[in-house]
């Protein structure tokens, strides 16, 4: 069983835990530390979702994410959520904005940033969560999210606006 999750208020102070399945999406406010990846080009690096995922199932969204387990930091989770969904472990984040989103869902997401050139190919992927990692310029990006929304998690827009000058 995995361990209970974060709540927090509105000023994103810790409140309490739940259990994943005891989670109300509308109400109980959350936290996620999420990783926008960049190679030196400026290109972005996308995970899709495992097709067997509860909750956005085969979306893109960023390259890592990860809810805040009991006894987690945002620091220490996206750290552990990086090496488990990329086989990632020998770099150095950089702490971004932290964003709140509404809906579907309500969290607090702290992003980490980092600039990495690999091959998409070189990241080893954890079967249960990444289905596929694509390198994207952000233009590139920006563009398919407008054309074809519903092949993102739902607050893409709103991350792309955050992270990026679109």
């Amino acid at each position: 069983m995995k361990p209970p999750i974060q709540i927090v208020d509105t000023d994103d102070r810790l409140i309490g835990h739940k259990l994943r399945g005891t989670l109300d999406y509308q109400t109980d406010i959350y936290r996620v530390a999420a990783l926008w990846l960049t190679n030196t080009m400026g290109d972005i690096l996308l995970a899709q979702r495992k097709h067997t995922k509860d909750r956005d199932p085969g979306l893109w969204g960023p390259a890592v994410a990860g809810t805040l387990d009991k006894g987690e930091t945002y620091t220490t989770n996206i750290y552990k959520e990086t090496e488990e969904e990329l086989g990632i472990n020998d770099v150095t984040f950089q702490l971004g904005p932290k964003q709140r989103i509404y809906a579907p869902r309500n969290y607090f997401c702290q992003w980490f940033t980092v600039r990495l050139d690999r091959p998409a190919a070189s990241f080893i992927l954890q079967e249960e969560e990444v289905e596929a990692v694509r390198w994207l310029t952000a233009a590139e990006l920006a563009a398919d999210v407008q054309a074809h929304p519903q092949h993102y998690i739902p607050a893409m827009p709103h991350i792309l606006k955050l992270l990026t000058d679109g």
